[in-house]
């Protein structure tokens, strides 16, 4: 799949980082998608209907000769999930709840992903999902955290690659899932399309 033309319908920098670091390049258009979901779902089903709206958003954008090459199109949506989905804080006091609620406990990463071969029948969908554990942190801790800028474009409000990894105990599952998404399992299907 590396001389097919892929295109990553996300502007998250650690995706495109991730790819490009496994020899990617690939056209980056970012769908522009209302990420509220039309009912209640589970997180898995939710992350995998937010992928699949993505990749058919960028999939109708394309021009006609674009679709005729056939690229394939990489979407994903990630939440975190205890009790309940957990999205990206929108300002430092949903920051602050979120990750008191998420400290000296476990809850999940759910990463949905839809391969997508623009003008053909090609279609796979799937969700990895990571458990992560966090350790105990004072409140003086998180106060000069959620002053920064890294909670606030990250689901569940931190980056286990950034500053606030030095509170993850451990994992269980995919690293890279909480990164940005699961690259290996998207290279295992992509080169079965």
């Amino acid at each position: 799949m590396k001389n097919s033309k892929l295109i990553l319908a996300s502007g998250s920098p650690r995706r495109i980082e991730m790819m490009k670091k496994k020899g990617y390049e690939p056209l980056v258009l970012p769908a522009k998608v209302s990420e509220a979901l039309p009912f209640s779902m589970g997180m898995e089903t939710a992350v995998m209907y937010l992928a699949c709206k993505k990749a058919l958003w960028t999939e109708s954008s394309l021009s006609p000769s674009e679709r005729d090459q056939g690229p394939v199109i990489i979407a994903a949506d990630t939440v975190v999930y205890k009790d309940k989905i957990i999205g990206k804080p929108t300002d430092p006091q949903e920051a602050l709840q979120i990750l008191l609620s998420l400290k000296n406990s476990w809850h999940y990463v759910a990463t949905g992903v839809c391969l997508l071969q623009a003008g053909r029948p090609v279609r796979k969908l799937f969700c990895e999902v990571t458990k992560v554990f966090f350790k105990d942190f004072c409140r003086e801790e998180l106060d000069s955290y959620i002053r920064t800028s890294e909670p606030y474009d990250k689901a569940g409000g931190y980056a286990i690659q950034g500053t606030f990894g030095k509170y993850v105990d451990h994992i269980e599952g995919d690293y890279d899932n909480v990164v940005g998404f699961p690259w290996n399992r998207i290279e295992r299907e992509l080169s079965l399309l």
